[in-house]
């Protein structure tokens, strides 16, 4: 009897990156009968980051990639340029992997990277294997990192200097303040590794996407005329991929969900900035005041300042034994108590998001958080930090989609600390104005297509079917 077909799944760091990567192997193993190595950095990973791994079915296992040091590195180094040069310097480590696999029995079907390691696909096209990019985030910001090589050609300022919009095929405009931020500044050395970042996502014979149609249908559509003709390889919407609820996991036990037992439908605004996101001294402490004042219920994720790098609790480079409570102005906590929740560090987000007494998320919009929102059916006001989150401001808050209140800093006003002022009139737009009501109308609709999307023999499932079929040909053309 044949041995199953078997993929090698290659994941960067962060749970946006982990906990899809997970989700997408046990779909392949459990509904598709492949087996499939997921590979994790060591020298990317935090326990936090590797908890998604803990659970997986029969069929998948995982292997780390040895330590690679980065201490050459400027303390200063941007995180992209971190995670870019741990995978650069992994690869020789990576392709004995892949030789030693290769040797086994059940030999290797496909190789699959995920979105920060697409540079890894050479190693694999040496050996005659098939690559794909598992992109993790939405398609818009695929569309951008493809479009970073012909931008750094044809263009001499900085991104937020553009005189004219960007306009990526099927995407809502976008300024160029409003792209990816590791471009916004041509002088740091990450600016060329995202270069070669964007040629390199070339070297895959096709995209499998965390996306759906409900969001970016106009997207879709207009990369397929794109594909079609020969210009970039085809994309796969397999979306949404999150962690499903686990109502009596350790996690449904916590705290904060008796918490909001207590607290009447619809009334509690979510406060969170991700598992990396931090935000200043100064902003922490405005926010506050500005929760405070805005009346509302909420539940807030607390997490250590940072006052140099939004990104700090990426890596756990935020790590510290002291209380991220302690730094919230005097008197707070016991103010708010009995309105509002501090939860430090973590909470689970999807039990959160889905119990009955959320009225409102305020995030980051990391994909991972996006996707899981719009499961819930919860409308947002994006606050994005770091990364592809500010385009994915930009999409969420759009006519098109709808989902999130946000609006655009003034020029020349990005980073500046938000008022508590400002904060508090966001919050009661989200809970109690007409742009709140309308975003919540639209987060039910889009709760709604996600369901349809993620049903049984649903879109989901088929995009998923034509991924399997493809990586079974690949298997049959090399007689595994």
């Amino acid at each position: 009897m044949a041995a199953a077909p078997h993929v090698v799944i290659l994941t960067s760091s962060g749970l946006g990156h982990v906990l899809p990567v997970s989700e997408l192997a046990k779909r392949l193993a459990v509904h598709h009968g492949f087996t499939v190595t997921i590979v994790t950095y060591a020298s990317l990973s935090t326990p936090g980051h590797s908890s998604p791994l803990a659970s997986l079915p029969p069929g998948v296992s995982v292997a780390a990639l040895p330590e690679v040091s980065i201490d050459d590195l400027p303390a200063n180094a941007h995180l992209v340029t971190r995670i870019l040069t741990v995978i650069s310097r992994a690869l020789p480590a990576l392709r004995d992997l892949l030789r030693s696999l290769l040797d086994l029995p059940a030999g290797i079907t496909a190789f699959v990277t995920d979105m920060l390691c697409p540079a890894a696909l050479a190693v694999g096209k040496e050996m005659g294997l098939p690559g794909y990019v598992f992109y993790t985030s939405s398609l818009m910001s695929l569309l951008s990192f493809l479009y970073i090589p012909e931008l750094a050609r044809t263009t001499t300022c900085e991104c937020r200097d553009l005189p004219e919009p960007v306009l990526l095929p099927g995407c809502v405009p976008l300024h160029g303040a409003d792209l990816l931020e590791p471009l916004q500044n041509r002088s740091d050395p990450v600016y060329q590794l995202m270069i070669e970042l964007g040629r390199n996502y070339l070297l895959a014979e096709g995209f499998i996407i965390n996306t759906m149609d409900a969001l970016e249908h106009e997207t879709l559509l207009a990369f397929k005329e794109l594909s079609d003709k020969g210009v970039y390889p085809p994309a796969y919407a397999v979306g949404p991929f999150t962690r499903r609820r686990c109502p009596d996991s350790n996690e449904a036990k916590h705290s904060c969900l008796r918490w909001l037992d207590n607290q009447p439908d619809g009334s509690v605004l979510y406060v969170s900035f991700g598992s990396g996101g931090t935000l200043s001294t100064a902003q922490t402490a405005e926010l506050a005041a500005g929760l405070e004042t805005s009346g509302q219920r909420f539940l807030w994720v607390v997490h250590h300042p940072n006052d140099k790098d939004s990104s700090a609790a990426y890596l756990g480079t935020a790590a510290t034994d002291t209380d991220p409570l302690s730094y919230l102005p005097d008197g707070f906590v016991e103010r708010m108590n009995g309105t509002g929740l501090l939860v430090p560090l973590w909470a689970p987000q999807v039990e959160i998001l889905n119990h009955v007494a959320m009225g409102g998320f305020m995030s980051h919009g990391g994909w991972n958080s996006t996707l899981e929102t719009v499961a819930a059916g919860v409308p947002m006001v994006a606050w994005p930090l770091y990364a592809e989150q500010r385009m994915n401001a930009v999409m969420l808050s759009s006519d098109r989609v709808g989902l999130a209140l946000w609006e655009r800093p003034p020029l020349g006003k990005d980073g500046a600390v938000v008022a508590r002022e400002e904060v508090a009139v966001l919050v009661r737009e989200l809970m109690e104005g007409e742009k709140g009501a309308a975003a919540r109308k639209k987060a039910c609709h889009l709760r709604d297509e996600a369901k349809i999307a993620s049903a049984p023999g649903g879109p989901q499932d088929r995009a998923l079917a034509i991924v399997a079929d493809m990586v079974s040909l690949h298997r049959r053309s090399h007689g595994k």
